[in-house]
């Protein structure tokens, strides 16, 4: 992790509640997208999400677990074999090459089970520790933040961060949410990145949080200076 940001103070636990609250209520649904059934299935379709949408890796899994159910059978292959399942997922050769070696030291070094420990799921080929987390928190209950496009430009944008990068980005959530509400709160800034808060034109009208948003607060601030002038 990175050293902590010493500007950034934690934030009021009022609005901070306020502000999670809200997101609760915009979406109810919020919950893993990936389609998996146990922690294997997981890890795979997380290494393979990258810089892929997850309705586009929910596609390929299906064949893709018939065909290996499991580390054991997705080690034993080689990787130009895999290839043609995860094409679409776009990065297929490193993805491939990857997956095939995280099962093959999972074989290998953990008895052909999923480790269900940070240090272990990192030290396995792709899986940093973003798709860590993502496995942690949704295989084995394990609290834990993953902060992905979405997660960071939101965070950023409400006040629940003020961090350049990913890494401070998710320690400063770390701190400021309740660690029982991480794995939701990921889920709640996720959707609200998707529906809501998206990179260009955010619907802050539908926004059910604009009111406590920094970001939306500068907007409005420049909107009525720009008036006046």
């Amino acid at each position: 992790m990175a050293a902590q940001n010493k500007s950034f103070k934690s934030v009021d636990s009022a609005w901070r509640d306020a502000v999670l609250s809200g997101l609760a209520e915009q979406h109810p649904d919020a919950a893993p997208e990936l389609v998996f059934t146990n922690p294997y299935e997981l890890l795979i379709a997380t290494v393979l999400s990258a810089q892929c949408t997850d309705k586009q890796v929910n596609k390929c899994t299906p064949a893709l677990f018939e065909r290996y159910p499991d580390p054991a059978s997705l080690a034993a292959a080689d990787p130009l074999e895999v290839e043609p399942y995860i094409h679409s997922c776009g990065f297929y050769h490193n993805k491939a090459a990857n997956i095939v070696s995280a099962c093959r030291d999972i074989t290998a070094r953990f008895g052909g089970v999923v480790p269900g420990d940070r240090e272990s799921l990192e030290s396995l080929p792709g899986v940093g520790r973003k798709t860590a987390s993502v496995v942690l928190s949704n295989a084995f209950g394990v609290p834990a933040i993953a902060v992905d496009t979405h997660v960071f430009r939101v965070s950023n944008r409400i006040g629940l961060a003020s961090a350049p990068n990913v890494e401070g980005t998710e320690e400063q959530l770390m701190r400021n949410i309740p660690k029982d509400k991480w794995s939701i709160a990921h889920h709640w800034l996720i959707f609200h990145g998707r529906r809501v808060c998206s990179a260009r034109n955010p619907k802050c009208a539908i926004c059910r949080i604009n009111s406590l948003c920094a970001y939306h607060k500068a907007l409005s601030a420049q909107e009525e200076n720009d008036a006046v002038r």
